[in-house]
């Protein structure tokens, strides 16, 4: 069999280009992973997706000595970033006065813990909280912690956060922790879902 000589060089031109041509691109890595590693959502997320919506505020003040002081108010709850953090708004009316309040909660996977941040209208310090053991599947309880290595002697807090009816309900409280271990209630807040998110 003889090829002619326009054959000769089409197969030429095709045996280059095949030596010439360039694997198919690998899928991008990301450098940053490297340093950072990702991370999916895990139990905690599942367990804060059911804190989504809109509810209703009731917020208790326990006082050393008195009554409590209570006031209304509404919350808004978000997922954020693919599922991975709870952002609540937090807006409470009192007589002729407005307050607001922004939090944030993460739960990492690996460790089993939690983690948030809290900041609102009323003060220019932003709250630190954390878990100090793995998640136990029924409630979020979290720590106050401090970054000022400064400060001798930080205020000692515990939050203890659950679900209820069926999760229409969230129950918050906040104690104080005294040095030698004896805690006292000192803030709670009941959410209860709104109707439209029943």
């Amino acid at each position: 069999m003889t090829f002619s000589r326009t054959s000769r060089l089409v197969v030429l031109l095709a045996a280059g280009l095949l030596v010439g041509a360039e694997p198919p691109p690998e899928k991008q890595k990301d450098p940053q992973s490297t340093y950072e590693p990702r991370s999916n959502p895990g139990a905690g997320q599942k367990f804060l997706e059911k804190f989504v919506g809109d509810w209703d505020v009731l917020k208790k003040f326990y006082p050393r000595s008195g009554d409590p002081m209570a006031s209304k108010g509404e919350c808004r709850q978000t997922m954020l970033h693919g599922g991975r953090f709870l952002q609540s708004e937090f807006t409470f009316r009192q007589k002729d006065s407005k307050t607001t309040g922004l939090g944030l909660i993460g739960f990492d996977a690996q460790s089993g813990k939690f983690t948030s941040v809290w900041t609102d209208s009323r003060s220019t310090r932003m709250s630190l909280r954390s878990s100090q053991d793995p998640f136990d599947g029924a409630q979020i309880v979290l720590y106050g912690r401090s970054l000022d290595t400064d400060q001798k002697e930080t205020r000692r807090s515990r939050t203890v956060t659950v679900l209820e009816e069926g999760g229409h309900k969230i129950v918050h409280r906040q104690y104080t922790v005294a040095p030698d271990g004896q805690e006292r209630l000192i803030m709670e807040l009941v959410m209860t879902r709104k109707a439209a998110d029943k």
